[in-house]
């Protein structure tokens, strides 16, 4: 009895097997199938065997084919159970009647030897194979868990450092940026007479003593240096003494401050170098030169395991860096991150290289009105260095420490462009997309955002399209204000999201926000009331966003606020 009961189910799904390769074949037919008639006629010769076991049946046929396509296991062992196996399907010994089971279906099945089994025939043995064993296993309830919410972490700024050519910490810098100050020069560090372009926001007077071993700093690029004594300069500013440092955990501690054009003068001393001879190139040009280097130097320095790598989106880096610090932090895979960016790329190939683009202003007789957004009289950027770095922390790990919280990332997003190397979209559609995405994100209102830390850069074609953009989102606000930093540090490339982020968090700090210099002739078609006039302006900031785009069509946007 036993043995018969057993025998009705694995007859069952043979005969269903069987016959949904038959209907497989039906249903599959396209220029692609390549069923010869010969294989064709097996299977025709295989239904008449399945169709008398069935009991001639076509309404039971169409049934258990149903049933195996478009239901479960269950249904279809019990729209299958009324078929018995006959004595003709049992006794075929064919193996156009038996199909891929050949002289003993059976014991093929159950995995006997048979060396005159092809690999396909194997494959399907394997699959019935399976298919009985879940089919004769007993019906099991399936039941979810559901992952339990949990509410979502919350960043805040609690320490800012920079390396700016208006200063070198986050007070002095932002107040020069409060009066007016220009921070363009012309270039000193090398002879650039022969240049079109020779003025850069130039950091004239640096020093890295006390930041960063002597040994290294021999060695490192600028950036690195930058980088370092920016990312020591933001511990120190949060509160993170020796005895805090000693009480951190090292493995949820991170850094993330990428590099446009990493180590340009390094990499191009050792090409130098090789002029001579291989032997006389600096045995760390490769890693120095790296993108990557400067974070994990700072990390080895500091002794943090957490997240460390650098992010290089052209002049979009360091927005990207922030959000991608902050979201590690909402993950919980670190509490704290340092993040921003740095980039030193004054020297003749950079400078040369930014001329041969067709992007730099060259009005050289006055650096200090060169860079100027939105004036009708803009003839390109001008180059600036330096570094930005944001200590950001998990609310609550701020407050256990008691630190002192300036601002709260609330989000952000990115986009691409995928128009141009160097020009913006036409229509804006990618910068309005990453805006809009932003704001969803960090689930803030167009009406919430009243201040606009704007990436424009002094160029014709980008500050005008960022400004349709930004007019395009937020032109219903009243209370917006729009400003752009780079008037007068320039454009610090890579670092210069970083830069931005401390100046708006500052202005979130102050409740100033700084003037746009050099805007004697607004552009036709900008609203001059949308932008910040010639002196600063008090402002009580609900929400602020700070943009950054970048060569490639890189588009950032991030959203800081007050900490309530």
């Amino acid at each position: 009895m036993a043995a018969s009961s057993m025998a009705s189910p694995l007859c069952t799904w043979l005969v269903a097997a069987c016959m949904s390769l038959d209907c497989e074949t039906d249903r599959s037919r396209s220029p692609y199938s390549l069923q010869s008639s010969r294989k064709m006629s097996r299977w025709s010769r295989r239904r008449k065997v399945v169709s008398k076991c069935a009991g001639g049946s076509s309404e039971s046929n169409r049934g258990a084919i149903s049933s195996f396509y478009g239901s479960s296991i269950q249904g279809l062992m019990s729209s299958c159970l009324a078929f018995e196996p006959c004595d003709e399907f049992n006794s075929s010994k064919s193996p156009s009647s038996l199909g891929f089971f050949g002289d003993n279906g059976f014991s093929l099945l159950f995995g006997s030897n048979n060396r005159y089994i092809n690999r396909r025939q194997r494959r399907v043995n394997r699959a019935v194979q399976s298919a009985m064993a879940v089919a004769l296993q007993p019906a099991q309830e399936i039941t979810t868990t559901r992952k339990p919410s949990i509410k979502q972490r919350r960043v805040v700024v609690t320490g800012m450092g920079v390396v700016t050519p208006l200063g070198h910490d986050p007070e002095t810098f932002y107040n020069n940026l409060l009066d007016g100050v220009s921070g363009i020069s012309e270039i000193e560090t090398f002879d650039c007479a022969e240049y079109p372009t020779r003025i850069a926001g130039e950091i004239k007077s640096f020093s890295s003593d006390g930041w960063v071993a002597p040994k290294l700093s021999k060695r490192m690029d600028k950036f690195m240096l930058y980088l370092l004594t920016a990312g020591k300069k933001a511990l120190v500013d949060g509160g993170i003494t020796d005895d805090v440092m000693d009480e951190l955990n090292k493995e949820k501690c991170g850094v993330l401050i990428g590099s446009a054009m990493g180590g340009m003068k390094v990499f191009n001393d050792a090409i130098e170098a090789l002029r001579i001879s291989y032997k006389k190139m600096n045995p760390f040009c490769v890693p120095f030169a790296t993108t990557n280097m400067g974070s994990a130097m700072l990390a080895m320095d500091l002794g943090w395991m957490g997240p460390n790598y650098s992010i290089s989106t052209a002049c979009a880096t360091s927005n990207f860096c922030i959000l991608n610090a902050a979201n590690h932090i909402i993950r919980g895979e670190a509490d704290v991150m340092l993040c921003g960016g740095s980039d030193a790329a004054i020297i003749p190939i950079g400078l040369g290289g930014f001329v041969a683009c067709k992007a730099l202003s060259q009005r050289n007789g006055d650096p200090a009105k060169a860079s100027r957004p939105w004036d009708a009289n803009r003839d390109g950027f001008v180059m600036g260095e330096g570094a930005g770095v944001l200590l950001l922390e998990e609310l609550e790990h701020a407050k256990k420490r008691g630190a002192n919280i300036y601002a709260e990332f609330l989000g952000g997003s990115f986009s691409c462009d995928a128009y141009h190397v160097t020009e913006p979209r036409p229509d804006g559609v990618g910068v309005i997309l990453c805006i809009e995405k932003a704001l969803a994100q960090s689930g803030v209102s167009k009406e919430d955002v009243n201040y606009i830390n704007a990436h424009a850069t002094s160029t014709p074609a980008g500050d005008l399209k960022e400004y349709q953009a930004l007019a395009h989102c937020f032109g219903q606000n009243p209370e917006l204000k729009v400003n752009s930093t780079k008037s007068m540090i320039g454009h610090l490339l890579g670092a210069a999201g970083g830069v931005e982020a401390v100046a708006t968090v500052q202005a979130i700090r102050t409740g100033w926000v700084h003037p746009n210099i050099n805007l004697d002739n607004p552009d036709e078609g900008v609203d001059p009331g949308l932008l910040v006039g010639p002196k600063k302006e008090r402002l009580d900031i609900k929400a602020a966003l700070s943009n950054s785009f970048g060569f490639g069509g890189h588009n950032s946007s991030i959203i800081f606020a007050p900490y309530k």
